[in-house]
């Protein structure tokens, strides 16, 4: 027996059903056979797409053969000021949210639409499909009984080694774009040259490229320039991870002096380094504002 959708349906004034809700629409990440006929059947009966780029669906609604539809933009810098809009047409007709490949919601802020819509009693369907960091986790052959998806490093070195450093515990997934993953890689390189690490680039497309060995392996085998959307999977050690005494003594400090030389308000360096790892905000708030007062 199929499972029921959570989409709720009501009557129109001629009797027909009617669905509604907000369906979460994994698209494939290269090749175009990983599509589901969920996603398909969801894709042709939507009344709206939300899409990361409105570019990239309309080519993917064409590569698939699919009718033309209503698509909206939805991304970080808009999500605050659409998220209202596309609720309100959710509790009215279906409205299927994708991003540019793979599962939307991860790595970027569809999340926050789930919650929004949650809040708002508007039904939500996430339907299974791609996604890059299971795929590359899988692919890695590490021991997965446990690991962590870490999502994009951040972006200042210093930040970025800590966020390395912290991580080194327990097996881990790591997106990064192609301008900066030889900066990356040379960071985690930096923490620790001896890891294991497996890295895919391209996945599932005509060029897809697999690389195994330690940071400096995956460096050497890297094309020039690099192009594609990059995922690495750091493996795990236990106790190989410093307390995080030995972390702020080595990095927090010099993380701290670094952002604050890149410009960022004292609250966005806080929020930058707890997602690094590096402690609770609050602390780190505090440790910020010290530190702009009596720098070392």
């Amino acid at each position: 027996m199929c499972p029921r959708s959570s989409i709720r349906r009501t009557t129109d004034p001629d009797g027909e059903a009617e669905a509604m809700g907000l369906v979460f629409v994994p698209t494939p990440l290269g090749n175009l056979r990983d599509i589901t006929l969920r996603a398909l059947d969801t894709l042709r009966d939507a009344s709206l797409i939300v899409a990361e780029d409105s570019r990239v669906a309309r080519r993917l609604l064409g590569a698939l053969d699919l009718p033309s539809k209503e698509i909206w933009t939805y991304h970080e810098h808009n999500a605050r000021g659409t998220t209202a809009a596309i609720l309100e047409r959710a509790a009215q007709a279906v409205v299927a949210v994708v991003t540019d490949a793979g599962t939307p919601g991860i790595s970027d802020p569809g999340s926050a639409l789930v919650a929004a819509a949650r809040e708002a009693g508007i039904a939500v369907e996430v339907l299974p499909g791609p996604a890059a960091f299971v795929c590359a986790a899988v692919l890695s052959g590490f021991d997965l009984r446990r690991f962590v998806f870490a999502g994009f490093p951040p972006r200042s070195a210093a930040a970025r080694r800590t966020a390395f450093r912290a991580s080194l515990g327990e097996t881990t997934v790591w997106y990064e774009s192609p301008h900066r993953v030889r900066a990356s890689l040379a960071d985690l390189e930096t923490v620790a040259p001896g890891q294991r690490v497996f890295a895919v680039r391209e996945l599932t497309k005509r060029f897809e490229q697999q690389s195994f060995g330690t940071p400096a392996d995956i460096i050497a085998a890297l094309p020039d320039p690099v192009r594609g959307e990059f995922v690495f999977v750091v493996e795990g050690a236990p106790g190989a991870a410093p307390a995080a005494a030995e972390i702020d003594a080595n990095a927090v400090d010099d993380a701290i002096d670094r952002l604050a030389h890149e410009g960022l308000s004292t609250s966005a360096i806080a929020k930058q380094l707890a997602e690094a790892g590096c402690g609770e905000r609050r602390h780190l708030y505090a440790r910020v504002t010290e530190r702009r007062r009596s720098p070392a």
